[in-house]
């Protein structure tokens, strides 16, 4: 087994996800991240191999349990480990409750929550042998409801949730586990083009920073939920 950390980071080729992998990657940890489309997955990979080539790409969809599973297999025949786990991919569809389809509704449950769980359910053997780290990125949509919200505000809930109870859960076998609460991210999400408009909002390297930080924190201290949130919001 190689001495070098290995980050599973799902929804890796935009955003909060790419931010994050190029952040670690550019601190001597290995990044494996995953993505739906075979394309995305390819440009990114080809765009983060500029910090490191200890990258590798993985079209997986967090909604099916055997597609995590299969990710992490891949990973470990590859890096032979797997270290710390960033359940990140997301997505949402603001709507009038009235108005939100069933479809809609279950898309949002399915990869925010169920892809959440799917993706510590596929790895958690994995961190058991690493004494890992287990992180989900939730949104201050975790505590704060809004209109247009019931599906995104129900799933990042649940995310908050879902994490902190899972940290007591796993923390017997020395996995340490986070949720982190974003605010205003510059980036694609909800069909957002970054531009300089958005320079006030958090930046995607921003959480790949707090992510190193609480990776290099000392074992015997757990940060078990982070809010955070932009100094001055325009």
């Amino acid at each position: 087994m190689s001495n070098q950390k290995v980050a599973y980071i799902t929804g890796g080729t935009k955003g909060i996800g790419f931010g994050i992998a190029r952040i670690l990657l550019g601190n001597d940890i290995s990044v494996a991240f995953s993505g739906r489309k075979q394309e995305d997955v390819e440009k990114a990979e080809q765009e983060l191999k500029q910090y490191s080539e200890n990258v590798l790409g993985i079209v997986s969809d967090v909604r099916n349990l055997e597609s995590e599973q299969e990710a992490v297999q891949r990973i470990t025949e590859k890096f032979g480990r797997l270290d710390f786990v960033i359940a990140n991919a997301g997505l949402g569809v603001f709507k009038p409750v009235d108005e939100l389809s069933a479809e809609e509704w279950n898309s949002m449950i399915e990869t925010n929550l169920t892809g959440a769980f799917y993706t510590l359910k596929a790895s958690v053997e994995e961190l058991k042998k690493t004494e890992g780290y287990y992180i989900t990125v939730s949104s201050l949509a975790g505590a704060n409801f809004f209109e247009n919200g019931t599906g995104y505000n129900a799933s990042k809930f649940g995310v908050v949730g879902f994490t902190q109870a899972a940290m007591i859960d796993l923390r017997k076998y020395n996995i340490k586990s986070t949720v982190i609460m974003p605010g205003s991210v510059a980036t694609n999400f909800n069909g957002n083009i970054p531009s300089e408009k958005d320079n006030w909002k958090i930046q995607p390297e921003d959480m790949g920073n707090l992510v190193l930080d609480i990776l290099k924190m000392n074992p015997r201290v757990l940060p078990s939920k982070i809010e955070f949130r932009a100094t001055k919001p325009a």
